[in-house]
């Protein structure tokens, strides 16, 4: 008996997966080979993700788009401030003091560290330096946190960042991510991110995703699992009726900035 066809969505995730794995690109014939179709079947999913611009074209292959690495932690900061800044505060206002979260190492999370300056007495797990100095030593908060530090953007990761954030079982947890998408759900441009969050919310009570509108529709090359793990959505548009249907399907509250 013939397995089912996949659908394009599903061969497009294959085919992100094996150019992560040729280390960013390969030729058409090499993926065709690896996922047992024609070269004309890749060739017409690669033209779909070309147009999300998550990858692009060259003479006989295929590499991911320069784009999937995100800006420096600063430039993202800097974009979409006052967005952020509304966000923030709607994310803030659902925590209390004395509350235990988990806040990861996106530019609008860390907008969200600066909306809780004013709370006290929060225990707050993080992988984010950004985090960890804007609210440690005051209003006697304690902080945690563990791993290598990246240089791009402050974010501490490897072994023993999961093994800390695997240890605490938090109230909330806050995420930034790279996209929303009614196929695929969450996705982030980072592996390593992926991975925290996976296990920052399977720990928590209530697991918070908070993002700007324009990633509304948008791709990125890693998906975030676990979809059912995810609570509420913040965001300061209402999504799509794709997007609308996909968190409602999942039983996601979507809550929008003022």
């Amino acid at each position: 008996m013939s397995s089912p066809a996949k659908t394009t969505n599903q061969r497009e995730e294959e085919i992100l997966t094996e150019l992560r794995r040729a280390g960013g690109s390969c030729r058409v014939s090499f993926l065709a080979e690896r996922l047992g179709v024609s070269n004309e079947t890749i060739r017409r999913n690669i033209r779909s993700l070309e147009d999300n611009e998550v990858v692009r074209k060259v003479h006989g292959g295929v590499h991911l788009v320069h784009r999937l690495n995100e800006a420096p932690f600063q430039n993202r900061m800097d974009t979409q401030s006052e967005i952020k800044t509304r966000l923030a505060a709607r994310v803030a206002a659902t925590i209390g003091d004395g509350d235990s979260v988990f806040l990861d190492v996106g530019s609008t999370t860390a907008y969200v560290a600066m909306a809780l300056r004013s709370h006290k007495n929060l225990y707050v797990v993080t992988n984010s330096i950004f985090v960890a100095q804007t609210l440690a030593t005051r209003n006697g908060n304690r902080v945690f946190l563990a791993g290598e530090l990246r240089s791009h953007d402050g974010g501490a990761f490897g072994a023993e960042a999961l093994d800390l954030v695997g240890r605490f079982n938090t109230q909330f947890a806050v995420f930034s991510i790279g996209a929303v998408n009614a196929e695929m759900g969450f996705m982030l441009h980072d592996f390593e991110e992926a991975n925290i969050a996976r296990i920052a919310a399977q720990n928590t009570q209530v697991s918070i995703v908070v993002t700007v509108a324009e990633k509304f529709g948008k791709r990125a090359p890693v998906v975030l699992d676990h979809a059912d793990k995810f609570d509420i959505l913040v965001s300061d548009e209402a999504p799509p009726e794709d997007i609308a249907r996909m968190i409602q399907s999942r039983g996601i509250e979507l809550l929008l900035a003022e």
